[in-house]
């Protein structure tokens, strides 16, 4: 693997790399202190928000992959923690991603992960890996909602029974790594009912919502909420009493903000 591109925006630092088969994945530097790296080439779960799973999944990256996206920049950048919400679905790999994960440790790296918990086998074995905190990535909880969000079925009541099963075993400081993921779509999954089940949801296990503002891609007919509306949202869910958190201005740059990574970037042809 090598990296053939790098741009730069007064936020983020987008890198391109292409893997020895001619495949191309990329990860973005944020926050002057964080690496969000890929795990696949495409993504297999098809959101309907999101940029990197337009073309499906062509395959899976090795472990040696994944952590080479830090390794050729190590030296370069100040990386202090490393986050695996890149292109690709981290459950859907979870082997690899498990070895990629203790390669980040070795190195003295905090890591975090992403996943909607597709496939069900994937997110247990990732629920159990040595990470230093686990966001679920649920954008919808009824299911009506999340048929339109997702391209495959996930079924939440299979992801949080799976949840439920592994907290039972777990120590509070370990349940305490984990948290909820909720992108914010006008008109698709930001209805004040919907909200209050998110925040039910998030009340029931002692979660933290981390509410997520959408990153409007070419391409794909979806749009974000005003400042208005999404600070709107975000006081539904405090109301409730519930821990939220927002997204920052690294989260929101056009430039490698979330949702908007590819594995087919034009403007680098």
């Amino acid at each position: 693997m090598r990296v053939v591109k790098s741009l730069k925006s007064p936020l983020n630092r987008l890198f391109i790399y292409e893997t020895d088969d001619g495949y191309r994945v990329e990860s973005v530097f944020y926050k002057g202190e964080r690496l969000c790296v890929s795990s696949q080439v495409g993504c297999p779960v098809r959101c309907a928000f999101c940029a990197s799973g337009m073309f499906g999944l062509k395959r899976s990256l090795k472990a040696e992959e994944i952590f080479a996206q830090y390794g050729l920049l190590k030296g370069e950048l100040p990386v202090k923690g490393v986050a695996i919400a890149g292109i690709g679905e981290p459950s859907a790999n979870a082997d690899e991603v498990i070895k990629a994960i203790k390669l980040f440790k070795e190195e003295g790296l905090k890591v975090t992960v992403s996943t909607t918990g597709y496939p069900l086998e994937g997110f247990k074995k990732l629920m159990r890996a040595p990470h230093d905190g686990l966001t679920i990535s649920v954008h919808g909880i009824s299911e009506e909602v999340r048929k339109r969000v997702f391209g495959v079925e996930i079924p939440l009541t299979e992801v949080l029974k799976a949840l439920e099963e592994y907290f039972k075993e777990a120590s509070s400081s370990r349940r305490k790594k984990f948290q909820l993921g909720y992108l914010l779509i006008k008109g698709l999954n930001d209805s004040r009912q919907e909200l209050q089940k998110l925040g039910e949801l998030a009340k029931r296990y002692r979660m933290t919502v981390m509410l997520m503002a959408y990153n409007e891609v070419e391409g794909i007919p979806l749009k974000g909420l005003t400042e208005e509306e999404y600070e709107k949202a975000f006081l539904t869910l405090r109301e409730m009493g519930v821990r939220v958190t927002l997204s920052n201005r690294f989260r929101r740059d056009k430039l490698g903000g979330c949702g908007t990574l590819t594995i087919a970037r034009e403007v680098e042809r």
